[in-house]
């Protein structure tokens, strides 16, 4: 009789995932093995037949760049699904990268993190991609609960825990306590609606017309939440609106701070709006725990300092900021018995 080594029997089944379906990135973490993928949340595919021809990095390339055969989109808006069929597709492509292409013989359970104020109806859409994308079971926990746990926080006490979650789509801020959310903002507002403050600023003071793409490269190398005393100036090139040919403009740090004074004011009226619908006894706790920020939007210069001026409690950005929300994701899903009150109902 033949044995197999027992790591190759091993391998035959598939590990639960913790994923993060976020607007702007998708990240999978892998029991027993970390995080495994790290990708943008952008499809391409083939116009007449909807074969996937990249997902991720190569297909973010590919954006606003392809021909009238192949459609190159992100699947999610505003952290939920804009496009089911695409995002369903773009979740069995990472899968199957995740996997290396192998045949499992068991469906994996699955936990992703969805935004707070998500609908019943695009929790449903969440979960059926994921079953049809391959899983054998669909758990869901609020983003900002899932960063929290990422960031360290002892959301299992009986104190108050305050989260800052800005993702690429949703701003979250959340009071958590002994396992769950005590009270939860959250906004459509995120490092995408930044860049589409930026692309309008441009074009309405320039008249020049540049992508999403380009004004998330201004924001992470001149964007900022406070003026400092040294000017940063960036070169942008796009096309002119009165002559339709390409041109270059200098763009100062002054300028994006304005361009971005909108979407920043929402994000801070929000964490007022926490502030201001706490408990008092778990209003108390943050005036020595403070507030903790994640997601990729946390990283934008000197926000953590505004938002400290504003509210007059410490403020620190979580030390990978975003990766939280899988971080925290995976942890539940290594210890499911014990978070399981964590978990959306």
């Amino acid at each position: 009789m033949k044995f197999w080594p027992a790591s190759r029997f091993f391998g035959l089944f598939s590990n639960d995932l913790a994923i993060d379906l976020g607007t702007a990135n998708t990240v999978i973490y892998v029991r027993n093995q970390g995080i495994v993928l790290d990708q943008p949340s952008v499809v391409a595919v083939k116009y007449s037949t909807n074969e996937v021809l990249a997902a991720g990095d190569k297909a973010k390339m590919m954006l606003g760049k392809t021909p009238e055969s192949i459609t190159a989109c992100r699947p999610m808006r505003d952290g939920v699904i804009a496009n089911f069929e695409l995002t369903e597709s773009m979740l069995r492509y990472f899968i199957r990268e995740v996997h290396n292409n192998r045949k499992t013989l068991v469906r994996p359970r699955m936990i992703i993190g969805v935004p707070s104020g998500i609908t019943q109806v695009e929790r449903r859409a969440v979960e059926d991609s994921a079953k049809q994308a391959g899983a054998r079971e669909v758990y869901t926990i609020m983003e900002p609960m899932a960063a929290a746990i990422g960031a360290g926080l002892p959301v299992e006490d009986p104190a108050g825990n305050m989260i800052v979650d800005i993702g690429g789509g949703t701003t979250e801020v959340a009071i958590i306590s002994l396992k769950d959310v005590v009270y939860c903002k959250s906004v459509r507002v995120g490092g995408d609606e930044m860049d589409r403050s930026i692309v309008q600023y441009v074009k309405r003071k320039y008249n020049l017309l540049i992508g999403e793409r380009t004004a998330e490269v201004i924001k992470m190398n001149i964007g900022t939440a406070m003026l400092g005393e040294e000017s940063k100036k960036f070169d942008v090139k796009g096309r002119d609106l009165v002559t339709g040919v390409p041109k270059t403009v200098t763009l100062s740090d002054a300028e994006v701070f304005e361009a971005l004074t909108e979407p920043i004011s929402v994000i801070l009226d929000a964490v007022r709006s926490a502030l201001e619908n706490a408990p008092p006894e778990l209003s108390s706790d943050l005036v020595d725990r403070g507030i903790v920020m994640a997601g990729g939007g946390s990283l934008l210069r000197d926000l953590d300092i505004l938002i400290s001026k504003e509210t007059g409690l410490p403020v620190r950005v979580s030390e990978n900021p975003l990766l939280s929300v899988v971080v925290g994701a995976g942890k539940v899903i290594d210890e499911l018995d014990f978070f399981r009150d964590a978990l959306l109902k």
